[in-house]
């Protein structure tokens, strides 16, 4: 059932594994500033809570585009499954994949049915590094949290990061 409805009555998805890098962020938004009639033929895919299984960067796009109500498409009755199911399937050819989450919340043979490229690797390397006493050869992995008033300050300090050589990643607490 499509509809236009108040931008703010959307809730992202905070388990969606795909996003945007910034370069390609841009663009989205630039697109949806030009030309925002898109959305209604593209809707943003929401389950009965107004919780986003397709277009979570287009609802970011959005929101930085300045637009105050989207066009969504509610899935009604949908199993979580079937939920799951279509935020990989809607998203196998755009944006990039956060590994940490595929890796852990997601089966990887599904990933691989639904049409998802996945890493390779040879199950000699992977027997070598069970059998192998790695710890002395671990990184420390360092963190630290920034917080901000508001996201254009946040995409502010991740471009300034990500300039200065930073790994970075966008947090929406």
């Amino acid at each position: 059932m499509k509809e236009l409805v108040n931008i703010a009555s959307i809730k992202e998805n905070e388990e969606n594994p795909r996003y945007i890098r910034d370069p390609k962020f841009k663009k989205l938004v630039k697109s949806i500033k030009e030309f925002p009639e898109m959305l209604e033929k593209r809707p943003i895919v929401v389950d009965e809570n107004m919780v986003v299984l397709g277009g979570n960067m287009r609802l970011q796009a959005s929101k930085a585009a300045g637009l105050f109500e989207v066009w969504i498409d509610k899935a009604i009755g949908w199993s979580e499954q079937q939920k799951r199911e279509f935020i990989i399937k809607d998203n196998v050819g755009f944006g990039e994949w956060d590994w940490d989450i595929l890796a852990n919340d997601w089966d990887s043979n599904q990933l691989i049915e639904w049409g998802m490229d996945l890493p390779e690797f040879e199950t000699d390397d992977l027997n070598e590094v069970d059998n192998k006493d790695i710890s002395d050869d671990i990184d420390s992995l360092f963190r630290i949290e920034i917080e901000l008033e508001n996201e254009n300050e946040q995409e502010k300090m991740y471009n300034k990061l990500i300039s200065e050589g930073y790994k970075c990643r966008i947090l929406t607490l």
